[in-house]
This record gives structure tokens, sequence and C-alpha cells, in this order.
């Protein structure tokens, strides 16, 4: 595994339920719960190392450095806070700021996520707000403290598309206000094709295939990806069209195969005896920064035009 994203840019990591996603992410911020551990590596934000810092010294870091958004804006929220006393908690804890200045910040980074009439609001509790709502709550949080780095863990989960659009257009509204690097989790292609600048791509915790929006949509260089991209509906295919589905089950991550973790599923490497015996290389076939782990990326057009 192995990720960069730039200031002002966004980076999105998408996969089935299961790769890895959330998991690596909360690895990088020490989050992983008991017995869970992080065994070895690096994780840097401004060439500065933050693995193997102390938990005082992570959670200094969190909120004011790199912060995130959880997956259920309903389970990240305490219920018996009100949204207003959870963001001043954050304010406090990091910044120092007397009762009434976190307050009156907190009414302001409500405003500045669009919750309608925030002085107000700012005293309801999370089960008195919607859906869409309670992830802007989210969202000002994370942002209270101008982090570098924001990582959103599917910050558009079970919310409607009109919802879905204005949370990212927010996301992307204050990213080009402050410059911060945003990490977007995702299993949405179409919002990856929209928002990103850059997608990785991962399978049974590995990653498969990395490069620019453009490079990955326009040539993917790993059959996961290809799969992945067949299994979209397209607005100009005819409307009685079934859409080809992945066979089979993802492998499970504790006893993954010897070879590629995808060969078993594979439509074009299934059987090939590198494709079972080997592992393919740690983003093999690099070019041109689009990188794919897969031992025939440069001739996956040819194989699928042989089937």
């Amino acid at each position: 595994m192995s990720l960069a994203v730039r200031d002002g840019g966004t980076l999105a990591v998408v996969g089935e339920s299961g790769s890895g996603k959330s998991m690596t992410f909360l690895s990088a911020l020490g989050l992983v719960a008991s017995p869970g551990r992080v065994q070895r590596g690096e994780v840097r934000i401004g060439g500065a190392e933050i693995l193997g810092r102390t938990p005082e010294q992570l959670r200094r870091l969190r909120g004011a450095v790199v912060s995130m958004i959880f997956q259920d804006p309903l389970t990240a929220l305490n219920p018996v806070f009100t949204i207003g006393e959870q963001i001043v908690e954050v304010l406090r804890a990091h910044s120092g700021l007397g009762r009434a200045a976190a307050r009156a910040r907190a009414v302001e980074l409500l405003a500045r996520v669009q919750i309608p009439d925030p002085s107000r609001r700012i005293d309801d509790y999370p089960h008195q707000l919607s859906g869409g709502q309670r992830q802007r709550v989210l969202i000002a949080m994370a942002i209270a403290l101008s982090p570098k780095v924001l990582i959103a863990d599917e910050p558009t989960t079970a919310l409607d598309v009109t919802v879905q659009a204005q949370i990212l257009d927010l996301l992307a509204d204050l990213q080009a206000e402050t410059g911060m690097a945003l990490v977007l989790i995702t299993h949405d292609l179409g919002l990856v094709a929209r928002y990103a600048d850059d997608v990785a791509v991962m399978y049974a915790g590995r990653l498969v295939e990395v490069g620019s929006i453009e490079e990955v949509f326009s040539a993917p260089r790993h059959p996961y990806t290809r799969a992945l991209f067949r299994s979209i509906p397209r607005l100009d295919g005819p409307v009685d069209e079934e859409l080809p589905a992945i066979e089979g089950q993802p492998p499970n991550v504790a006893r993954l195969p010897p070879g590629c973790a995808f060969e078993p599923r594979c439509t074009l490497g299934h059987g090939r005896a590198d494709c079972c015996t080997k592992r393919p290389l740690p983003l093999a076939g690099d070019r041109a920064g689009h990188r794919s782990a897969c031992f025939h990326a440069d001739r996956l057009d040819q194989m699928e035009a042989a089937r």
C-alpha cells in the first residue's frame, strides 16, 4: 500500500465492501481497535512522520492536522449531547477557546456548512436533524481546526442523490477555500469521476491500480477495475441491458491465495500459471504514473479480444 495526495488535490480510494479502504486510513490515524495493530509502515504529512507517536501526540494531530469524516453520522455523533456541545468540545480541546468564543465559532462553522438558522439549530440533538444535516455537522467538526488533510469515508452513504451532490459540492468548496488535501473513500465511481483528481483501486486489502482519473477511466489496466466499470449502467445503453456481475466472492484476507488475489474471479487470468502461483509485485507495470498490479497490464485489450 503506497498512496499520496497533494495539497489541494483529491484522491479517491475505491473498492467493494471489505477491500480494506476504511481500515487503511483508520490505521494511518492510530484508530484501529485492539486487538488490531499497525505492524510497520510510514505515514507522513508535510514530511512529518506521524506513526509511532504517543496517544497524546496523536490526539493533538487529529483534527488540527488531519481529520476524518466517518461513514455513519448517526453513530459518529453522540446522541445525548447537542451538536453545538460536540463542536465546542473539539474547539476547546484543541484551541483553548473559552466557552462563549467556542460557541460563537461553532455557529460560524454550522453556517459555513450551510445548516439553516445555525444560531438556533446549534442546540438541537442529532436525532432532530436530517441525514444530510448530520453529515454537515460532521464536516463542521472535521474542518473546525483547518486540517491539512481531510479523509471523507463514504460521506454520502444513505443520502439521496440530490443531497449527495450538495455534500460533495460543499467539500469541494471548502477545499478550494482552504487548500486542504482530500481523500474520498467510496464505492461510487460516478462521484469519483466528478470530484477526484487521482484514483486508487483496492481489492482484498491491496492496491491493484493507481492513476489519474483520465488514465484509469479511459484505459483501466487491471481486470478488476475493468469489471467494476462494466457493472455501471450507461445512459446510452439499452433499457433492458443486463449488467455483468463479477462472479464469485472476495477472498478471505486472512487466507489469501498464493498468486493474484483476484485470479479466482478474473475472466482473463483465471487458471494462468503466473497468476495462480505468483503474487504480482506491488503496482507492477509502472508507466507514466499509471500503475497496475497485474502481470498482463499492457496486453489486456488483446486478451479480451482473443476471448
